[in-house]
């Protein structure tokens, strides 16, 4: 079944009901939509006033006026073939939609566009028959939401700081210590390298970090 937008009509319905207390899961039942639908729309049309609190909720208009901008900026790469195709191709060479964006802001240009609506419009329908996701640095097939919860924990395990190193390494004076660092590139640039410095010859090791184990390079 094709996904249909709310309309104004069902909209001031919602309005309605908020007012005379209804629950959601009723108002859901109501209109003849699913009650995520619902939910969804009082968070993406929620109206703010920050002078006047007291006035801030949801109203019918006001959410029909949003989900209007939205849906116009979301068309703009619809609508303008050239601008299309410059942000696709870009994307194709692996830049990331900040990047795009940033560019054409840098540049003046009299037409730009948001990373927001380049990633609206790369996992809109347009987007996704075109399988654009896969030229993203992420490469997800479907985006995360913008306020999605990182990880703030520790990347590395507290005994494997560099801060825990034995004084001696830090006079390079004897061999074999080595360091390790893997250069991650974007797809169109190439694949992963693998460097490893000796301290104390300053020789340093390239390697594909997919040709063979590092311990059989660093034995010769």
């Amino acid at each position: 079944m094709a996904h249909t937008e709310l309309d104004l009509r069902e909209r001031r319905a919602i309005e309605d009901m908020l007012h005379a207390k209804i629950p959601v899961s009723q108002i859901a039942v109501e209109i003849g939509r699913h009650r995520s639908t619902v939910c969804r729309e009082l968070k993406r049309n929620h109206y703010e006033d920050r002078e006047l609190p007291d006035l801030s909720g949801y109203y019918g208009m006001n959410a029909q006026r949003f989900a209007g901008t939205r849906r116009a900026r979301r068309r703009k790469l619809v609508r303008l073939d050239d601008l299309r195709y410059a942000v696709i191709t870009q994307l194709k060479e692996g830049w990331s939609p900040e990047q795009i964006a940033g560019r054409l802001k840098f540049e003046g240009q009299s037409v730009r566009v948001s990373h927001e609506t380049i990633y609206a419009y790369v996992y809109g329908p347009d987007g996704r028959s075109e399988d654009l996701a896969r030229h993203l640095p992420s490469r997800r097939k479907k985006r995360q939401p913008r306020n999605a919860r990182r990880s703030r924990g520790l990347i590395f395990p507290p005994d494997r700081s560099i801060h825990e190193r034995p004084d001696y390494v830090k006079t390079r004076e004897t061999f074999g210590e080595w360091e390790g660092d893997l250069m991650i590139f974007e797809r169109a640039q190439g694949s992963p390298l693998s460097t490893s410095p000796s301290r104390a010859s300053c020789r340093i090791l390239l390697t594909h970090p997919m040709a063979k184990p590092m311990s059989r390079c660093l034995r010769g």
